[in-house]
């Protein structure tokens, strides 16, 4: 096989496969999207075998029962009564495989038959290839397709989400979609959750931003953000209900501050690019975040000073480093650390 690329542009390399019919031999499946990655392997499932004699041509292994040798017969197995086989793999890390399996690995990978379509997915364990390992990372490079299901952007998403209201006969808007992507973190694997409650609450075609609130919880980042933008306009009280929300929500204070400070450091960055004039695609490029929050970031951060910011991560850090080394209750140095902020946002 030839060479491919392993980051840039493999999802739609993958995509333009599924669509032509054209699948090749070996893929990663990698990234935060479940969602999505679980449907382009049912689909290509669907495209390669026949329900009737899927018992005979799909193997499937795990992190638990994973053989070298029964994966290699499953690669070589001739499809049964059908043209292709599938062998997939899921959440096994070849490169921790010592250095006599790895070569045989790579010796398959460079050596799959025509009629089979090997998938390795990642979902608990990180795919992490190990460069220095050179034999079976030029087999990976050379032979292979490793593809991240990273968040869709939000002009992928809402037609998506409309879509999927549309099929239970509901209508929503173009903002209550961006609403939902927001308080529920932007992944498909969520958003299909809330849509199916929704649409079971919902007695009406028309959604509403009610119907939204009264069953979907939001999630740390969104009452975060909620939660900083108070705090910059100086509202403590309002600040502190969003504090609140997230304690009863079982948040750990911890991970609330973890939150609070990516949150800070992201306005901080916000800030610095508007001074070279660049835009929230540059800020979407330097932290590794969806086109929506950059956007919104873009926006929160030009009612902040620049200064304010800096301060902010600064005490965020004091507070972390309190948290993880005096006896003081994680709870009460949260809320003396939202109380300052407040404060600080005050006096610029």
């Amino acid at each position: 096989m030839a060479k491919k690329p392993l980051s840039d542009g493999a999802f739609q390399i993958l995509k333009a496969a599924v669509r032509s019919k054209n699948l090749d031999r070996l893929y990663f499946f990698y990234g935060e999207e479940t969602f999505l990655m679980s449907y382009y392997l049912e689909t290509i499932k669907k495209q390669l075998l026949d329900p009737l004699t899927e018992s005979f041509n799909h193997h499937r292994f795990t992190s638990e029962n994973f053989d070298l040798a029964a994966f290699m017969e499953a690669v070589e197995n001739l499809p049964m009564m059908a043209e292709h086989t599938l062998v997939q793999v899921d959440d096994v890390d070849l490169f921790k495989l010592n250095e006599s399996e790895r070569e045989k690995v790579a010796a398959v990978f460079k050596d799959i038959p025509d009629y089979c379509t090997v998938i390795f997915t990642y979902l608990t364990v990180a795919w992490k290839p190990d460069k220095r390992l050179k034999k079976l990372w030029e087999a990976v490079e050379s032979n292979g397709l490793a593809v991240e299901f990273c968040k869709q952007d939000q002009k992928e998403l809402i037609p998506w989400i409309s879509r999927h209201f549309a099929s239970q006969k509901k209508r929503i808007s173009n903002e209550l979609c961006a609403y939902l992507i927001d308080i529920t973190g932007g992944t498909m694997t969520a958003l299909s959750g809330e849509i199916q409650k929704i649409c079971a609450y919902s007695g009406a075609e028309e959604i509403k931003k009610s119907d939204i609130d009264a069953v979907t919880e939001p999630v740390l980042d969104a009452v975060v953000f909620q939660m900083t933008d108070r705090i910059s306009e100086g509202s403590y009280d309002k600040a502190f209900q969003c504090l609140q929300q997230l304690l009863k929500m079982q948040q750990e204070p911890l991970a609330i501050l973890g939150a609070l400070g990516s949150h800070f450091r992201r306005l901080l960055a916000a800030k610095c690019l508007q001074e070279q004039g660049r835009n929230s695609y540059d800020l979407q490029k330097l932290c590794g975040i969806p086109d929506y929050p950059a956007k919104k970031t873009m926006e929160s951060s030009r009612r902040m000073e620049k200064a304010f910011c800096g301060r902010a991560v600064e005490m965020i850090l004091e507070t972390d480093y309190k948290m993880k080394t005096s006896y003081d209750d994680n709870q009460r140095l949260l809320e003396l650390l939202v109380l300052q902020l407040a404060a600080e946002a005050r006096h610029g």
